[in-house]
């Protein structure tokens, strides 16, 4: 049975660790945690529930449809919220992040109703099969491996190619990259366009995971991915995989071994929360990094 908890562990981390990954993107450049993250992650799930249920799209094309659709959101919520408040104090860019959350959330109530909603699953990818006592459904091994690849693709971008370096510019000084002929405001938006991108399709992933879709169900994955990136080292893309998978470990596996728990499985992560604080307030693999003013 510790098999097919790993391999549970393992698939819902992967999934924490990209929706980590866009909080510790946008963190590494603006110093600013966008709170509106999680939402992302649902408007993907939704996007993909309409696509293929309502349009009766096939599921490929439903997927493709709802990265670019939550990508696009993503990028409007950067020119709408964040980019008039380049030059304003922190706090003002944090009050916007989180109206924009209860904004999203709230606009998803009126729009598509608070009724949970059924998602389509492929039968290729749920079709369980028995390897001695494990269960193995392809979904479960697809989705680490999806997770590990794009991380992997998102390094390349980072440190192989001039967007990357422009990037990782900014991360240091916002001011000087400018003044170097950067168009910092394209490479934010990028930045927020590969994020969006991943928490999209963590979301589509998620929905195929637990088949429904509503529209307050990125809040508690959301609070979790930003855990996992502290855990790691907020501004370490490895570091928010890393924390991802160590989440999902300790949700999963207390929960196994420890069954009379199980009601207490969300409060593991803010434990961990206050532990790693504690502890190591730059988390696993981060670095202390200047405060921008």
């Amino acid at each position: 049975m510790f098999v097919q908890h790993f391999i549970n562990a393992l698939g819902l981390g992967a999934l924490y660790g990209l929706i980590a990954i866009g909080y510790t993107m946008v963190y590494g450049i603006l110093r600013l945690i966008n709170f509106a993250h999680g939402d992302i992650f649902m408007l993907g799930a939704y996007f993909v529930f309409f696509a293929t249920i309502q349009y009766k799209l096939p599921w490929e094309l439903g997927v493709a449809i709802a990265i670019v659709g939550a990508t696009v959101c993503g990028l409007l919520v950067d020119r709408i919220a964040y980019r008039p408040l380049r030059g304003a104090p922190r706090i003002s860019a944090l009050i916007s992040a989180i109206g924009v959350s209860f904004f999203l959330e709230n606009l998803a109530v009126v729009v598509f109703t608070g009724t949970p909603r059924a998602v389509v699953q492929p039968a290729w990818l749920m079709k369980p099969v028995l390897v001695g006592e494990v269960r193995l459904i392809p979904l479960g091994l697809m989705v680490p491996v999806i997770a590990f690849a794009l991380v992997g693709g998102l390094l390349w971008i980072v440190y192989k190619t001039k967007p990357g370096l422009a990037m990782r510019s900014i991360s240091h000084d916002i001011e000087t990259t400018r003044l170097m002929g950067v168009s910092v405001d394209r490479i934010i938006a990028l930045t927020f366009a590969l994020g969006s991108a991943l928490a999209a399709l963590a979301g589509i992933m998620w929905a195929l995971r637990y088949p429904r879709v509503e529209p307050f169900m990125g809040v508690f994955p959301g609070f979790k991915a930003f855990i996992a990136a502290v855990f790691g080292g907020i501004g370490s893309i490895p570091g928010a995989m890393v924390g991802g998978v160590a989440l999902g470990f300790v949700e999963i596996m207390s929960i196994a071994f420890f069954p009379k728990l199980s009601g207490y499985k969300d409060a593991f992560a803010f434990v961990l929360l206050i532990v790693i604080l504690l502890i190591k307030p730059t988390g696993l693999m981060g670095e202390r990094m200047e405060e921008k003013i």
